[in-house]
Order: C-alpha cells, then structure tokens, then sequence
C-alpha cells in the first residue's frame, strides 16, 4: 500500500482462490482496458465480458488479449454459453473459447430451462478445456427457488467439476438472492452459508449496499462478483475498513 496504516485485515494475495473481485466489463475499448487495469489491476481477479457482448464487441481478440497481458483471466457472460446452447453449438462454443484463449467458461442456465443432469455433465465435460463456474439462479423475478433448492443445486455443481457456483443476480442486482428492490434475501443467503462453503460463492452484488452486506457477513475476503470497473477501487477501500459504511469494523482488531 501506499502509506503506513495499522488495523487494516489481511486481504489474500493475487493469485487469490478466495476474496475475489469480479468484474463485469460492458463494453470497454481497448484504450480505457488499459487505462482501467492501470489503476485497478492489483484488486481484479476475474473479468466477464457480460452477457452476449462479446459477440458485438471490435476488436475483440485484441481486447481479449489486452486484459491477458495483464495475468487476468476473462471469460464470456452465461447468456452467451445460453445463445450457443440452445442453438445447438455446444462444441462451438468450446471451439470459440479455445480460439480466444479463454481459460474461465462459465455455465448458467438464467435464460433458458436445462433439466439440472443436463447442466451437470455440461460442468463436467467443460472441466476437460478450462476453469468453469456455474451460476445458480433465474433472471425471471418471478422464479423464487426455495433455500434447499439453491443448496441441492449448488452443491451437485461443484461435485460436477465447478470451481465456483455464481449466485445469480443480473447486472442490476434485482433477482435471485435478490428481492426486486435490491434488497438482500437475508434468510437465503445464510442458509445457503450453512451448507456451502462461503470461499466457493460467488455473490454478484453490483450494489454498495450488497457488497456491505457481504462483506459484514463474511468478511474481507468474501467473493463479490458484477463489480464495475469504476467500483473496483471504491470496493476495495470498503474491503480493509477504508470507506465510511466499513470504517469501524476492524478497528478493535490488534495493531
């Protein structure tokens, strides 16, 4: 850091397995790639290309490459995977990911229905090529999956091969653990906890409310994922106790 400041928590270390940040990126040029990891690159460890847009995005290969040169990973939103899917371009797909040198792939079924063996042996058969996270969770608000279901899911798709489940909640962070107000579903997120271990959840909270939540939960360390790239730095302070909602929370730890 860049001064001396005592009773700040210990944040893991990049390559991290836990105390993720996940970042969303929407559409950013190959310029501002640079100009955001410039400033942002020590407190990123995983970018999405959200949703489809890396099917729209110029220059994508140089794109891509551009974040690679920086050691992060990057891998295409689930709505993309989805696209491919359904269309019947499963082996494209991976033939797509191998092409971009994409190492992360991401498994989601928020948009369309796959039976949850069906999704599993996907999880499975994408451990061959890359690193794979799944998200749990519907984008239709209207789809409340009880607690135990949640845990059911998350849990048979880490035993298929999933490094991390993704706790579904768009870009909006108005779905899934998420009532449409954006308030958090407290009794779902600490019944998942129970069963699922926190290091192996990725919690989309694109809200400063969220991510408080989170981080009172379960501490510095807790993976937050659907981060804009202007919020990883304001994030970060939040994280070690540096931003007012997180000031006092680790001021009684030792010097």
């Amino acid at each position: 850091m860049n001064f001396p400041l005592t009773q700040i928590p210990e944040r893991t270390q990049q390559p991290r397995n836990h105390g993720l940040t996940m970042v969303m990126d929407k559409g950013l040029s190959i310029n501002q790639v640079h100009e955001f990891m410039s400033i942002a690159g020590p407190h990123v460890d995983i970018i999405k290309l959200g949703f489809g847009t890396s099917f729209v995005t110029p220059h994508l290969r140089e794109k891509i490459e551009a974040y690679q040169s920086y050691g992060i990973p990057l891998y295409f939103g689930g709505t993309l995977f989805e696209a491919f899917l359904i269309r019947n371009q499963f082996d494209d797909y991976i033939s797509v990911c191998k092409d971009y040198g994409i190492e992360y792939m991401e498994v989601s079924d928020g948009s369309i229905t796959i039976p949850h063996a069906e999704k599993c042996g996907y999880i499975e058969k994408l451990t061959q090529h890359a690193t794979v996270l799944s998200e749990v969770g519907s984008k239709d608000a209207a789809h409340i999956i009880p607690p135990y279901k949640w845990i059911e899911l998350m849990r048979a798709e880490l035993e298929a091969g999933s490094s991390y489940v993704i706790a579904e909640a768009r870009e909006a962070g108005n779905v899934g653990i998420y009532r449409g107000s954006g308030e958090v579903r407290e009794g779902l997120v600490q019944e998942i906890l129970t069963q699922i271990p926190a290091e192996k959840i990725l919690w989309e909270a694109p809200q400063k409310a969220q991510q408080l939540y989170f981080l009172e939960l379960i501490g510095c360390n807790v993976n937050l994922g659907n981060i804009a790239p202007n919020e990883v730095i304001p994030l970060e302070a939040m994280r070690i106790g540096l931003r007012g909602d997180t000031f006092n929370l680790y001021l009684d730890q030792p010097a």
